[in-house]
């Protein structure tokens, strides 16, 4: 079987729109799977929403429509936001499609044949934010949710259990014996204490608590809860069943990698794990748990009022296309830390590593071309792969791979740019107009082809994160529109004609230049 790469987000509660958390989550993953189909043919990346819930019931019934009317509403929303962002995604799964829904009662089913399900009268506090029963010693110290800062309800109902703590010791072993599970693996003592005290959880609420949800087949007093329903969405999207898996799960479970927040690594790497061991199926490979987005510093916040839309982003600074916002947020945060937005922060990324560093070598290595040389590349120009910038692109190539590999997806980032850097200082170094006025032509000439073929390696290499951007290099260098890695060999750029002065146009426009406030004012 060849190497394949299955990759998931968190699916996203459809309580609301779409914001630059869940741009944040959704660019990551995106930018680690085009990175992968550069390497790999089989990959498949899935995303999704979480429709279900008391939530959703009661913002529908304020609404006056159907809680299925609202979520329908509210899922076109996050597709059309993941579309102007270019997320490509291989499938979106809604936990309302009918094959989930009926996967999950096997689920839940064979899970309650087997006795790890069991029917249990319980008190608790229960967050309607958090939709989950809390522990008292996870409250503040004035009794409060500590995500929400509301004080729970103490709730007394009949649910059925998961017997979670009957596979703690496993968890816990799992955990310890794969020291890639966890990533970052800071986290992985905060897990191995909260497995310590680890309670059997409720999987089902009462229809008089929550109707909006998936029925319980052997009781119909019971509505399926959260943690066996959303979470079940990795599998059942890729066809598990029961009886007959497809051949799609077969080829592609284990998960490479759940892409997720911090603030429910819990859920995913113990919840999740123990409801698996549970229906004896393979265990995910890596869990990634990545860091918060804050605006300005502050933690986002309706109350605040400082929740942006990644739509309103792209829309104020007159984007024709997501990149420069992806590329500035793919390279927010180092591994698994907290990352922030503000405008002036974008602009000035965005400009000094897109505009001025990449953007403007490639324009002016273009233009020397055609001033020198007609904009043609001669067999004669092209230099040997063990030349020093040559060896520096293999290196930085290396060094991506490696990064990716290790989820390091802004340090990946700063390699090409510092690439970039490496490559301007060579240009000023060399000094092409030099050489061209002493009349070194040879010398000039492998100079800027040099450069040209650097660009097409940064062109290549930056694709994840700037699509457009990428394709426009390889256009203005006439190269065949092809990302795979493959192609990450010195000496790739072709010869003949490849440039003409009218088809030089920058690839990215400085935030604050003429042309771009012009473009801006719709002049």
């Amino acid at each position: 079987m060849s190497e394949k790469f299955y990759l998931t987000t968190a699916i996203d509660y459809v309580n609301g729109a779409p914001h630059i958390g869940h741009a944040y989550e959704k660019i990551l993953s995106d930018v680690i799977i085009r990175h992968k189909r550069q390497l790999l043919d089989n990959v498949f990346f899935l995303t999704g929403t979480d429709e279900h819930g008391i939530k959703i019931q009661k913002t529908a019934a304020s609404k006056g429509i159907s809680p299925k009317e609202f979520c329908d509403e509210n899922f076109s929303k996050f597709e059309s936001a993941w579309k102007e962002l270019e997320i490509s995604y291989d499938k979106i799964i809604r936990t309302t499609d009918e094959q989930h829904k009926r996967t999950v009662q096997k689920i839940f089913s064979k899970m309650l044949q087997k006795g790890d399900i069991y029917k249990h009268s319980y008190t608790g506090l229960y967050c309607s934010g958090c939709e989950s029963f809390l522990n008292p010693k996870d409250l503040t110290e004035d009794g409060l949710c500590p995500d929400h800062l509301v004080k729970p309800e103490e709730v007394t109902e009949e649910n059925y259990f998961f017997k979670l703590s009957k596979y703690k010791d496993k968890i816990a072993e799992y955990i310890k014996s794969h020291s890639d599970f966890i990533i970052p693996s800071s986290r992985v003592n905060e897990l191995l204490n909260q497995l310590e005290n680890i309670e059997d959880i409720s999987v089902s609420r009462t229809k008089a608590s929550v109707q909006w949800g998936i029925n319980v087949v052997e009781d119909d007093s019971q509505t399926i809860y959260v943690w066996i329903d959303a979470l079940s969405n990795y599998i059942t999207a890729i066809g598990y069943d029961i009886d007959n898996p497809d051949e799609l799960f077969k080829s592609l479970w284990p998960v490479d990698v759940h892409v997720i927040g911090k603030d429910i690594i819990k859920f995913h790497s113990i919840y999740w794990i123990g409801i698996l061991m549970s229906l004896e199926i393979p265990l995910p490979k890596s869990i990634f748990a990545h860091g918060w987005i804050t605006i300005n510093q502050s933690k986002m916040s309706k109350s605040i009022g400082n929740v942006i839309s990644p739509h309103d982003v792209i829309k104020s600074f007159n984007l024709e296309n997501p990149d420069a916002f992806r590329y500035y947020m793919a390279s927010a945060a180092q591994l698994g830390k907290d990352g922030n937005y503000s405008d002036e922060e974008f602009k000035e990324k965005v400009n000094a590593d897109l505009a001025n560093n990449i953007g403007n070598l490639l324009n002016r290595t273009l233009n020397m071309a055609v001033k020198y040389f007609d904009g043609e590349i001669k067999p004669e120009f092209v230099t040997d792969s063990k030349c020093k910038i040559a060896i520096m692109a293999e290196n930085t190539k290396n060094q991506i791979k490696d990064a990716f590999n290790k989820f390091e997806i802004a340090e990946a980032a700063s390699y090409i740019v510092t690439f970039a850097d490496s490559v301007n200082k060579y240009v000023t170094e060399n000094a092409p107009w030099t050489l061209a006025k002493e009349g070194k032509t040879d010398e000039c000439a492998k100079v800027i082809y040099n450069v040209l073929e650097s660009m097409r390696h940064i062109a290549i290499m930056l694709y994840p994160y700037c699509p457009n951007i990428s394709t426009d290099i390889l256009k203005q260098l006439s190269s065949e529109i092809d990302f795979k890695y493959d192609n990450l060999y010195w000496g790739g750029l072709k010869t003949g004609k490849i440039v003409q002065k009218d088809n030089i146009k920058p690839v990215f426009l400085r935030l604050d230049s003429d042309f771009a406030e012009n473009k801006k004012k719709g002049q």
